[in-house]
């Protein structure tokens, strides 16, 4: 044989010897894929459904759904699944565990009695009872000092309440005198100090400006304006005439 037709042999045994190991290989990362992955199921979304309607969802697709926990909620009536995990959409090979979390329905508590209480007083009362505060009014309020509770919704004694929220009325004290403003422009400042310091007022803000058809001292403009609200606490700015 000559050593041109050797060449040849050795390079055909070659070239078979790579096609088979190439076989080879893909047979293995293949068996190696199927192993790993098996066979996968979209895993469905079960919140909203009954927990039997769940458990039949994941049987029919060769999983296994397992109740880890009761808990209230105020989202999904009783018996419906509150939470999943793996969530809705992934991938799960058949055979592994869903865990899912199982609505009890809402919560049934009694409203505690917080009208008298202050509002921190009142707030932290409510929490520690399994409630929170939706919502705070407050309104000047006869007999009541302020920061009082002096009503809520729903009232205390109330069983059976579904959702756990309570909103209050809270005091702002005894409703401030008030009056309409007087019209101070054109009277002297001297004349008008005494008389609003008397009415437990104050003067605060005094701006000398020129004017040459006013007597001097005479107040030019106020603030606030006249015929707007006022109370006992009101300061007075005045415009005055040099």
């Amino acid at each position: 044989m000559t050593l041109r037709a050797q060449i040849g042999k050795l390079f055909r045994l070659f070239l078979l010897l790579t096609v088979l190991v190439a076989v080879a290989l893909i047979s293995a990362i293949t068996t190696i894929r199927f192993t790993i992955h098996g066979h996968q199921e979209t895993m469905p979304g079960l919140v909203g459904m009954t927990a039997e309607a769940a458990q039949r969802a994941t049987g029919n697709l060769g999983l296994v759904m397992k109740v880890e926990d009761k808990v209230y909620s105020i989202q999904q009536p009783a018996n419906q699944v509150v939470s999943q995990e793996p969530p809705a959409g992934t991938r799960i090979k058949t055979g592994q565990h869903v865990h899912v979390l199982v609505s009890l329905g809402p919560p049934r508590v009694a409203v505690p009695n917080l009208v008298g209480s202050s509002l921190r007083a009142a707030q932290i009362s409510a929490v520690q009872r399994g409630f929170s505060v939706a919502s705070v009014a407050a309104l000047p309020w006869p007999g009541a000092e302020a920061d009082q509770v002096v009503a809520q919704d729903p009232p205390s004694l109330t069983s059976n309440v579904h959702s756990p929220t309570v909103s209050l009325l809270v005091s702002l004290g005894e409703a401030q005198p008030s009056y309409l403003c007087p019209n101070l422009t054109g009277q002297p400042l001297a004349t008008v100090r005494p008389q609003l310091e008397e009415a437990g007022m104050k003067v605060g803000q005094v701006i000398p400006f020129p004017a040459e058809n006013a007597a001097k001292g005479a107040i030019l403009s106020q603030t606030p304006a006249p015929g707007s609200k006022i109370g006992p606490d009101t300061v007075f700015t005045f415009q005055v005439a040099e």
